[in-house]
């Protein structure tokens, strides 16, 4: 285990640079926060619970839309980053960075802030950008690597892939700082001891990646007697079509929901009325469906990828599955099913094991990491 994890509940250190009456400046690049999924989930927790003594600004890098309309924010972001490097006080760059395009476009911002001398703080995401990295030349994995030794921290979302950046991408260890996702936990959560039918929960973008097809298979694959004590929502975008007409192909329309993309205020309903979520993906950084799953006391059935074995010790706050193997997650859901106080006991014991993970205490962490950054950059000079 790497003994350098940021602790959650540690305090800013002492620094000459810090004082309550110059804000830190943070200029944040980012992906249009209305577009869905985990990234925006964390930013906008962030700016959420930003400390009063840090200024985050932002620009967006990216917006789902047409190439011509992507084209087109890229290059605002650009323009704007240049004239706030030019025109405005900035402390720290902080860039949010997944794969493939986002790479491209991360590693020009990384360059351009470079060129002003600025600190930079890249955050990743990417869940598979292991296979990504891997698939590149070996020239443009070199680049790759000396485009991200520019970056002052680098933070990633486990231990696994701290070792994976510092080993295969060749950054230095120091810069590299493990924090996982934050999680904004609700003060309460209901009693499900009442249960009379199991409900299972999906949430995430339903495709083959996140093992969406894969699950309503293992549901189906169940004896008919256990199907009748349970019921599955599986919501989310992607690939929303196709699941409804495995559902149909199946038979099981009235024993699956597929409610489609849910909002933040819909997805905490659906949080407190399940009694299991599960999430059998076959790549994660670390995801925060499960955090927030975790956090509305869910026992949470997943796969033991990404950050995710760092998060979830078997049989103890969860179930770890193989990618894939749909005997295997038919037989946990069958054992959740059937065994109520082992159900409620592993969602207690996963709530008590995110609550260090807070939103609040995690900006405590992160700006550490800014003050790392900026530290490290004035000592060069």
């Amino acid at each position: 285990m790497i003994d350098d994890k940021i602790n959650v509940q540690s305090h800013p250190f002492e620094n000459p640079v810090r004082t309550v009456a110059t804000p830190l400046q943070v200029l944040m690049l980012c992906p249009d926060l209305r577009v869905n999924g985990g990234i925006s989930s964390v930013i906008n927790l962030i700016l959420q619970a930003a400390p009063p003594d840090v200024n985050i600004s932002y620009l967006f890098t990216h917006i789902e839309g047409s190439l011509l309309l992507k084209i087109r924010v890229f290059s605002q972001a650009v323009g704007g980053l240049l004239w706030k490097l030019l025109s405005q006080k900035v402390d720290v760059v902080y860039i949010h960075m997944s794969q493939g395009g986002s790479t491209v476009r991360k590693s020009i911002l990384v360059l351009i802030a470079a060129l002003f001398q600025k600190p930079i703080v890249m955050h990743t995401h990417g869940s598979q950008f292991h296979q990504f990295y891997a698939n590149l030349p070996s020239v443009a994995q070199r680049l790759l690597s000396w485009i991200f030794r520019r970056c002052a921290r680098f933070i990633v979302l486990s231990d696994s892939w701290k070792v994976f950046y510092t080993k295969t991408v060749g950054l230095n260890p120091t810069s590299v700082v493990v924090l996982s996702n934050p999680v904004k936990l609700p003060p309460h959560v209901p009693p499900r001891s009442a249960s009379k039918q199991v409900t299972f929960l999906f949430l995430g973008r339903i495709g083959s990646r996140k093992g969406a097809f894969d699950l309503i298979r293992a549901y189906a694959s169940m004896p008919a007697d256990l199907r009748d004590q349970a019921h599955l929502i599986v919501a989310g975008d992607g690939e929303v079509d196709a699941a409804r007409q495995l559902v149909d192909s199946l038979g099981l329309t009235d024993a699956i929901s597929l409610p489609g993309w849910v909002g933040v205020e819909q997805r905490d309903q659906l949080l407190a009325s399940a009694d299991v979520f599960v999430l059998p993906s076959y790549n994660e950084g670390l995801p925060m469906s499960v955090l927030e799953a975790m956090g509305w006391g869910l026992p949470v059935i997943t796969t033991p990828v990404g950050g995710i074995p760092e998060l979830i010790t078997p049989k103890q706050n969860g179930l770890l599955v193989t990618p894939g193997d749909l005997e295997q997650l038919a037989t946990a859901m069958q054992f959740l099913i059937q065994d109520s106080s082992e159900r409620q006991a592993l969602g207690r014991r996963a709530r008590e094991h995110v609550l260090p993970l807070d939103i609040r205490a995690y900006c405590v962490s992160l700006v550490d990491v800014y003050y790392a950054a900026l530290k490290s950059s004035l000592e060069k000079t």
